[in-house]
């Protein structure tokens, strides 16, 4: 179920066992807008991003899950303030950034949801222990400590998955192996009379695996701490839904983790260092008017990045401080990344004719300071934050195939500069069952590599990379209730938050052939929304929960993109909602429903192309044969509904998937 992260509990917080190396969630997390998905939303879900989906207005960039989406466009961003192919969010997996180093999406195959024991959603900016990235939130997983899941399913139009995780001891050390494996048919995106010859299905095969290892660190004199190494590799190879075009995303990933919990009154602390080697090969082309045939456009062969980073925290309980408990935190972390595009373009004849060679360095360098006081009915948490950013040895070189010949060679100028941010809430109990609190916040979000230097084409539509773009800034305040009181709650918050120098692909031309965007920062965005959400237990067999969300979203486009003013963000839709009901109906039967609801929104900065509103209804049913076998099958889009998930300029829509049968065996232990 989806529930409101609950205020702090001294004692429950003092019996935390840790298995793997990581900090227990900090106190101040409940004066925040934090939502987490249990066990119960991850058992029913086959890919990460679509059980984040179960949160009103947290999606990736576009409708389509992960399950069909070009790597490309897998950023996520929480709320729809103004959702972004780069994503505006950062993931973390145990404290270590999952986004790809060079475009910041996240490819969803290295996590699955078998593999996890709860994500917790913090919704607003993430300055403290967050940072860069976190522009508006967090999403933050945390990987199986015991036990293990193993779920096995066969999928309507050719598709199987098998995708589990299970940890064991051997002798003091712990030993988690996870894995994924899944592959698709697919279904195709352009459908019925608008669709011609060079439509093809969005094919998938995908596969990752991970390894972690924790061992106690007691022999170091280090009581109670432990250390965990973890390995990680994941591939997906897919079709994008025109002839002659495919993406093909891989990587893998090392980390070292030494953590140790805080004992009451006393201190607690975490020393992290990983690496992640990301490639991404991503082919495109432009289509006829009559969609019969298509020509290659773009053939970014080779995407080698690096990304690295180091994070320390010191975190510290004291016990009786004014009548409370004061907990705070300081830590220090940084982030490099480098990684370059190698690509073919200018088809002419039979081939390529030109070469570009393009890419660069960034980082981020910060400190902070976060904290918070529990004391009675009040809890007060607040933390400030400074970062320097850099974005260094940018370059683009282009040549002629035929001769070596360079035709461009840019060097970029390095840039750099400062971001400071802070959070503020404070939270009271006003009585057993009712909380309310008010928050404060700023966050920061740099250009990704692949925003400051390469272009790129999606059929006939191309954008143009920015070398001069400056991070992105948000800053909001909140205010909510939540009540929770035998079997039912329920949760209510009103937001506005308002981004600065937003990075938006900016209409330059547009004919009926095609368009060309470039990235700018483009002004402001300005939001307002409120977000509600609540679960009954209407009898012992049957439950309700239900979340809806409305935000108002603007554009200033100032001086820079005047043409924007007054617009909504792209991707960005006015309402979403969702509902579910789950009704034990045997001891062995269970049913459930999940109902998803979304408003009208623009595929454009424009606002010119219009996505209709969509409406899914999902069902499933559960026998479970013993305490660990469960049977289950399952219709996705139960009412095969035409959901339309992008546009092009002379009007041709893609859809979402149609109606979808699976059938699985879970077994857990």
């Amino acid at each position: 179920m989806l529930q409101d992260l609950p205020p702090p509990a001294p004692a429950q917080l003092s019996e935390i066992v840790v298995t793997a190396a990581r900090l227990p969630p900090a106190a101040a997390d409940a004066a925040f807008s934090v939502v987490r998905l249990d066990q119960a939303v991850l058992a029913r879900s086959t890919r990460l991003d679509e059980a984040l989906r179960s949160v009103p207005a947290v999606s990736l960039f576009r409708r389509t899950s992960s399950l069909a989406a070009n790597p490309t466009t897998q950023g996520i961003s929480l709320r729809a303030i103004a959702p972004s192919g780069a994503g505006r969010t950062l993931v973390t997996l145990d404290g270590v950034p999952l986004n790809d180093p060079f475009g910041g999406w996240v490819i969803w195959s290295q996590a699955a949801p078998e593999m996890l024991e709860r994500v917790d959603i913090v919704r607003g900016a993430g300055a403290g222990p967050y940072g860069a990235g976190a522009l508006t939130g967090t999403i933050a997983l945390s990987e199986r400590d015991r036990g293990g899941v193993l779920d096995a399913s066969v999928i309507e139009r050719g598709g199987a998955r098998l995708a589990g995780s299970g940890s064991t001891m051997l002798g003091p050390v712990g030993v988690t192996l996870s894995g994924l494996y899944e592959t698709s048919n697919g279904y195709t995106p352009v459908r019925g009379s608008a669709a011609g010859a060079a439509d093809t299905p969005l094919d998938l095969d995908s596969r990752s695996a991970a390894l972690r290892v924790d061992a106690p660190l007691d022999g170091l004199h280090l009581h109670g701490a432990t250390l965990s190494l973890r390995a990680a590799t994941w591939e997906e190879d897919r079709g994008s839904g025109l002839l002659n075009t495919r993406a093909n995303a891989s990587g893998h990933s090392l980390s070292a983790t030494a953590a140790k919990a805080p004992d009451p009154n006393g201190y607690g602390w975490r020393l992290q260092a990983w690496r992640i080697d990301s490639n991404l090969a991503n082919s495109s082309a432009s289509i006829s008017a009559d969609r019969s045939t298509t020509t290659p456009a773009n053939d970014q062969y080779k995407t080698p990045a690096t990304g690295w980073g180091l994070n320390a925290a010191l975190r510290r309980r004291v016990a009786q401080i004014g009548g409370g408990r004061l907990e705070w935190e300081v830590g220090a972390d940084a982030r490099f990344n480098d990684g370059q595009t190698q690509e073919y373009y200018t088809y002419v004849g039979q081939g390529f004719t030109r070469e570009r060679v393009a890419g660069g360095e960034t980082s981020v360098v910060g400190a902070y300071v976060d904290g918070s006081w529990t004391g009675g009915p009040w809890l007060v948490a607040g933390g400030l934050r400074l970062d320097q950013w850099k974005n260094e040895n940018g370059f683009r070189l282009e040549r002629l195939i035929a001769t070596g010949v360079p035709s461009a060679d840019v060097r970029f100028e390095d840039r750099s500069g400062e971001v400071g941010s802070a959070r503020l809430a404070v939270r009271r109990q006003l009585t057993p069952d009712v909380s309310a609190r008010v928050a404060a916040y700023s966050g920061f979000r740099p250009a990704t590599l692949n925003e400051l230097y390469r272009p790129f084409r999606v059929g006939n539509d191309q954008t143009v990379a920015n070398a001069d773009l400056k991070p992105e800034v948000l800053t909001g305040v909140e205010t909510g209730l939540a009540f929770d009181r035998d079997g039912l709650t329920w949760g209510a918050s009103l937001f506005w938050n308002r981004i600065e120098d937003a990075i938006v692909n900016v209409t330059l031309s547009e004919n009926a052939s095609g368009v060309t965007r470039q990235r700018q920062n483009a002004g402001t965005i300005d939001a307002w929304g409120v977000e509600l959400n609540g679960s009954a237990a209407l009898t012992p067999a049957l439950s309700l929960n239900a979340a809806v969300s409305w935000t108002d979203a603007e554009v200033d486009g100032g001086s820079a993109a005047p043409q924007l003013t007054g617009l909504r963000p792209a991707q960005a839709p006015r309402w979403s909602a969702t509902a579910g009901l789950d009704w034990r109906a045997t001891q062995r039967l269970t049913l459930a429903t999940a109902l998803r609801y979304e408003s009208a929104r623009f595929d454009d900065d424009l606002n010119s192309r219009v996505l209709d509103a969509a409406f899914t209804l999902d069902a499933r049913a559960e026998w479970a044969v013993n305490e660990r076998t469960l049977l289950w099958l399952a219709a996705d889009n139960l009412f095969n509904e035409d959901v339309q998930v992008s546009q092009t300029a002379n009007g041709v829509a893609g859809y979402g998937p149609p109606r979808t049968l699976s059938a699985g065996l879970r077994l857990t232990y």
